[in-house]
């Protein structure tokens, strides 16, 4: 069992290396946004899938703590993103 996690953990950073890239030639901000969304949630996944593979229950702690800042990141672009839609206007 250990072994499909860990491949699953695998292909999981694989679609983070595709995000890495849409985050660096992405068009516009909100693709950028979108795609730091996917690494983040990437990230919880890959370390959910590693602490149980390796027996490691800390890695359940720092996922959750990721996740509670991926929402916290959200926001903020979203608040900055109308902050600067109602200075053009």
């Amino acid at each position: 069992m250990a072994d499909f996690l860990l491949a699953a953990a695998g292909f999981v950073l694989a679609t983070v290396a595709v995000g890495l890239v849409r985050i660096l030639w992405g068009p516009g901000d909100d693709d950028r946004i979108m795609a730091a969304q996917l690494l983040g949630t990437s990230g919880i996944a890959v370390l959910l899938l590693l602490g149980q593979a390796m027996s490691v229950p800390a890695a359940v702690d720092v996922a959750l703590i990721l996740a509670l800042l991926a929402a916290f990141v959200t926001v903020a672009f979203v608040k900055g993103a109308a902050r600067s839609e109602a200075d053009r206007a």
